[in-house]
């Protein structure tokens, strides 16, 4: 009997040392209300057309203290895809572009992040009309802390530029308009 004590002492301490060594980072919920991505083209090189996708969810984490434990898992409906103007938005979710009808989605996951808690580069696979890539989104914090709903937020922007031909969306729309730069932000709240 006296053998069992040592072994359930070594058990028990093992278990401790793993549970210490897991602590993971916080986990957020993307508020959709509260998070974008939106995008610039040229317009044949004489002036900026702009435009947004009205629905982006998802989920990351982020620990100040360990940014290296840093993911995020988005999806972007893109059938939401607005410009302001209904004829463009719908030559955009035809085939000539991101094709909605059976790519409804694009999503970026995370692969890894290199930087510190204020912000870096986040590598990751993006999926868009079908084409996944691996890239990297500068990324910056704009800041944390309590909402006055009782929850705890976090906040970021990145920034991508894509080269539409990569995606497999080669529609000639002239050389100034070969990529397009994307600008995300994204606020999420804590889960409890």
């Amino acid at each position: 009997m006296r053998f069992k004590t040592p072994v359930l002492s070594g058990l028990v301490f093992g278990a401790a040392i793993a549970l210490s060594g897991a602590a993971t980072a916080a986990e957020y919920e993307i508020d959709p209300t509260h998070s974008f991505v939106q995008f610039r083209i040229q317009h044949l090189g004489y002036s900026w057309m702009f435009g947004r996708f009205n629905g982006v969810s998802g989920n990351f984490k982020y620990d100040a203290d360990k940014p290296a434990e840093s993911a995020i898992d988005v999806v972007v409906d893109t059938t939401t895809i607005d410009t302001n103007h209904a004829e463009r938005d719908k030559h955009l979710r035809s085939g000539d572009f991101l094709n909605v009808e059976t790519h409804p989605k694009a999503t970026f996951k995370t692969t890894g992040y290199k930087g510190d808690a204020n912000g870096g580069k986040l590598a990751g696979v993006l999926t868009v009309h079908g084409v996944e890539k691996p890239v990297e989104i500068d990324i910056k914090k704009i800041g944390e802390g309590a909402d006055p709903w009782g929850g705890y937020r976090a906040g970021f922007e990145g920034s991508y530029t894509m080269t539409r031909k990569d995606f497999g969306m080669d529609y000639d729309l002239g050389p100034a308009s070969a990529s397009l730069q994307l600008e995300i932000g994204i606020e999420g709240i804590k889960k409890k």
